[in-house]
């Protein structure tokens, strides 16, 4: 059974994110301040100092928000764990990004007591919707950018992509061309991606994640024109030539909701949420070789 105060506390940051404040992007950027001053706070309360990337937009100022758990050796490469924040305009984007985005919240605060041996960068993204995907004003693109230029080394990175919506019944699930074969047909599992190169770290976030949690879990390296690979933050570090996997319910393979208006918080499971943010923080933790504080 899953963690009810982190469900609780899951299902509160989705409500904030995609039903109190619902779109939100540079198509409504009131509301996209709104979700960027609810992450700072809920942050911020979990005890982290917030660091703004500011960076202009058509005319608008948007940020990326970083709070970082520091190592105990600072000249380690570090971990990136992120999320996007923004919406496809008309859709609330509860489980497109708002899973990942509370996830990432919990994330963090679950770190917060631990004392890792590398630096635990997590990030919340802004830009990641179309059409800024794969161009300069990408919030990950605009991160990735910074930390090269500040000589960063990033020894992994963990993008949280649509982690909330699952369907337990046959055929609920389904795949990319000639895929389906080798993999279950229930959407009850949560998918980690990677491109080829990435491999290895899919390796060792699957083994990382089985090794503290009995929640499903499939695992995919493949490359990057197959449909849906590619498509969130992890492809700004893949690249700059970083390992980098996407964390995913799978998305349009599995969601009937996606970029629609009806991606709504009740359509979501926060109990399997909770389970798959439990497993991932003790993933992160043991792979960044945290330890009590």
């Amino acid at each position: 059974m899953a963690d009810a105060d982190l469900s609780g506390r899951l299902r509160g940051h989705v409500a904030a994110l995609a039903g109190v404040i619902g779109a939100r992007g540079r198509h409504r950027p009131d509301a996209y301040a709104a979700a960027r001053d609810y992450i700072r706070r809920e942050l911020t309360g979990a005890g982290y100092r917030v660091a703004e990337q500011v960076f202009p937009c058509h005319g608008v100022e948007v940020a990326n928000l970083e709070v970082v758990r520091e190592g105990r050796d600072r000249a380690l490469p570090c971990w990136v764990v992120g999320a996007h924040y923004d919406t496809v305009a008309g859709s609330p984007g509860a489980d497109d990004n708002g899973s990942g985005v509370a996830a990432l919240i919990e994330i963090a605060r679950a770190l917060w007591p631990l004392a890792p041996e590398r630096d635990v960068r997590l990030v919340a993204f802004a830009n990641e919707e179309a059409p800024f995907f794969a161009g300069p004003a990408q919030g990950s693109m605009v991160y990735a950018e910074a930390l090269a230029a500040a000589g960063t080394r990033v020894h992994r990175m963990a993008s949280l992509e649509m982690l909330g919506y699952y369907d337990t019944a046959p055929g609920s699930q389904r795949y990319p061309p000639l895929m389906k074969r080798f993999y279950p047909d229930r959407a009850d599992f949560i998918g980690l991606v990677g491109n080829l190169a990435s491999r290895g770290a899919v390796k060792e976030l699957a083994a990382a994640f089985r090794g503290g949690s009995p929640f499903p879990c499939e695992t995919l390296a493949a490359p990057e024109w197959v449909p849906g690979v590619a498509l969130s933050d992890q492809y700004a570090f893949w690249r700059r030539r970083i390992p980098a996997v996407m964390v995913t319910d799978t998305a349009f393979y599995r969601n009937p909701h996606y970029h629609t208006a009806s991606d709504l918080p009740e359509t979501l499971d926060y109990e399997r949420l909770a389970a798959v943010t439990a497993g991932l923080a003790g993933a992160f933790a043991r792979l960044a070789g945290a330890g009590p504080a």
